[in-house]
């Protein structure tokens, strides 16, 4: 049935009939019929959609904006039987139209975008405050309540970010040591002093390689895989769902990650130095030509009581840094996947800056307490 539209009535009381297909395909009828309409009414308009077939989208704009034209703001207008979307295209209409920027608000300068960045910032701080007091909530109830440990999630982290990742770690640490090791020994060789190329494998990775390595390992591994999976949550709205049945998504998602990564990271460190030793002693052999009984005489005098320790307290530290970095990116992810790939590299980059920062603090601290 062709498109028609019939207005009746006058004074303040019109009516408008719409009655035919007034569907997307009969968009350009319906602008047709829309411009014999009167050029201005008042009063009361009823459009009564009844007789309408299949009225679109797009029809029901071009109607809604050609009343809007005629009524110039004096017409009220009324719907009988409409199509669902006509409340909202109804409701689109009334919205007030944004004022455009002016030139001063579309270039706020160098303080203005100074300020801006210091209010998006002071709103994160605020979020990340927020999230580490929830942490230590559940953490506290935890102690409490034995039973909401959560120990098979917690058991599938640690396996996740520290059994599967000592083969990269292993490797890492055995490299790194080798061209240390190699490159000491070059030097040292000027000055007849090879012998000392144990003490400098042993000090540096004892006390910052092999924390350092492998918490940046651990932040590009671990770290943005937290970032990734909570992010991912988010985006399909399992997280509003925990919260919907009741359940603290921190106590089910954040803190057995952390907790996992707290007990992952020193174990990791462990085999890291042991690895790392093992490789500065293969070098030394093959190229300084030290045997093993001189390697082992000279470690054991080369390393103090803190060396170990030395970098084994950082290694839980740095776990927390980059576990809560991590969530706290997750839980950031608003609305598309594109924002689930940048916090996840935001929340890399940052671990891995504050694990370096911490890892600064503790050398002046340690160099300030002799230890």
């Amino acid at each position: 049935m062709p498109s028609s539209l019939a207005l009746e009535g006058g004074g303040d009381e019109w009516r408008l009939r719409i009655a035919g297909d007034w569907s997307a395909r009969a968009l350009a009828e319906a602008q047709a019929l829309l411009g014999d309409l009167p050029q201005s009414i008042a009063g009361t308009l009823t459009c009564d959609w009844s007789a309408a077939e299949s009225p679109g989208i797009g029809p029901a704009w071009a109607l809604l904006a050609r009343i809007d034209a005629i009524g110039g703001g004096r017409l009220r207008i009324q719907h009988v039987a409409p199509p669902r979307h006509v409340a909202f295209l109804d409701a689109l209409r009334r919205r007030t139209p944004v004022d455009s920027p002016s030139d001063d608000a579309r270039s706020p300068g160098a303080l203005g975008a100074l300020g801006r960045w210091v209010l998006s910032r002071g709103a994160e701080m605020r979020e990340f405050a927020a999230l580490v007091g929830r942490i230590v909530t559940v953490l506290a109830r935890a102690v409490r309540q034995p039973r909401s440990w959560r120990l098979p999630s917690l058991t599938r982290h640690v396996y996740e970010t520290g059994v599967t990742a000592i083969p990269i770690v292993c490797l890492i640490a055995f490299l790194i040591s080798v061209i240390v090791a190699y490159l000491g020994s070059q030097q040292l060789r000027l000055f007849g002093a090879e012998i000392f190329v144990v003490d400098l494998i042993a000090i540096a990775v004892l006390r910052e390689m092999g924390v350092l390595l492998t918490s940046i390992v651990v932040a590009g591994r671990s770290g943005s895989a937290f970032a990734a999976e909570i992010g991912a949550m988010r985006l399909n709205e399992e997280i509003d769902a925990l919260r919907a049945m009741d359940m603290d998504p921190i106590e089910l998602l954040v803190v057995p990650r952390i907790l996992a990564l707290v007990i992952s990271l020193p174990a990791l460190t462990v085999i890291a130095d042991a690895t790392g030793l093992l490789g500065g002693g293969l070098l030394a052999h093959y190229q300084a030509h030290i045997s093993w009984p001189q390697f082992a005489d000279r470690l054991r005098a080369a390393i103090a009581p803190t060396t170990f320790w030395a970098g084994l307290i950082k290694a839980p530290v740095f776990a927390v840094l980059i576990a809560v970095v991590g969530t706290y990116r997750g839980m950031r992810v608003r609305e598309s996947p594109r924002e689930l790939g940048r916090q996840t590299t935001i929340a890399v980059v940052q671990s891995i800056f504050l694990v370096i920062l911490a890892d600064a603090v503790f050398a002046v601290l340690f160099v300030r307490l002799g230890f």
